[in-house]
């Protein structure tokens, strides 16, 4: 059950009919994983910390560099040195003492994230990187795992869901298939801070609702995010029945 002082600390969120007491009970006895504690991943962290996810786990091999903190909000320039996933678990507790906050700074390969993905109820891809949500896709389709996927470079932005729970559900290469892509990072070609902001709150926001069960998801749907032009479009997304990770003939 929630205790007098977590029914107080989520009152705003509870009394929203969509969440109320049981809502924040699913909540309470969730497990994500959040991988990678950059732009993205700081908001989705501290949003899911604040809204009372019982057990976060973070995966970052990576240590804070000054260069991070124009949008890496979860760190600060005390942390600098630190490893990430040390930082950002310090900021959570002291954000929300009431949840667990687990960490795992090993590099990511196909072997570990599959480990890493089982008994997850939910998987937030806040990565640059191509091969890992690459490989994060098949371990959460092995998994049965929905996941949450979001990226921003220069002033713009996306965002989408999978779910391999669903027949109808796209997964990441469906959406890539095998086509060499270039792997251009903030490092060389930049990015606006409040976009990460905007994109890591939207995937908070997309994984709240799949733990607790309301409002309709973005699993078929890419979000794109024109920050300059505060312009948002969308397409939808197809299942790919020849998939070679979730077709048919896989």
């Amino acid at each position: 059950m929630l205790t007098d002082a977590e029914l107080l600390r989520y009152s705003r969120q509870i009394l929203l009919a969509d969440v109320d007491i049981a809502g924040q009970l699913k909540l309470k006895h969730s497990k994500v994983l959040i991988v990678g504690l950059g732009g993205l991943g700081s908001p989705v962290a501290m949003y899911l910390a604040a809204a009372g996810v019982g057990e976060l786990h973070l995966a970052d091999f990576d240590v804070v560099d000054s260069t991070n903190l124009q949008r890496q909000v979860v760190h600060t320039t005390a942390s600098e040195g630190q490893l990430k996933v040390a930082s950002a678990q310090a900021r959570l507790q002291a954000l929300n003492p009431f949840i667990q906050v687990h960490t795992h700074s090993e590099r990511l390969a196909a072997t570990n994230l599959e480990q890493l993905v089982q008994g997850m109820h939910v998987v937030l891809d806040c990565t640059d990187n191509f091969r890992i949500r690459d490989e994060l896709n098949a371990a959460c389709f092995a998994q049965q795992v929905a996941w949450v996927s979001g990226a921003a470079i220069r002033l713009s932005g996306q965002l989408t869901a999978f779910d391999p729970r669903s027949a109808d559900s796209p997964c990441y290469r469906c959406l890539f298939a095998d086509t060499e892509e270039e792997n251009l990072g903030c490092n060389e070609a930049g990015v606006l801070g409040p976009l990460v902001g905007v994109i890591g709150s939207l995937q908070a926001a997309e994984a709240v609702k799949m733990l607790v069960g309301f409002g309709r998801s973005l699993v078929g749907r890419l979000l794109l995010i024109d920050i300059a032009d505060s312009r948002f479009r969308e397409l939808r997304l197809s299942r790919d029945p020849d998939c070679s990770v979730c077709g048919k003939q896989r």
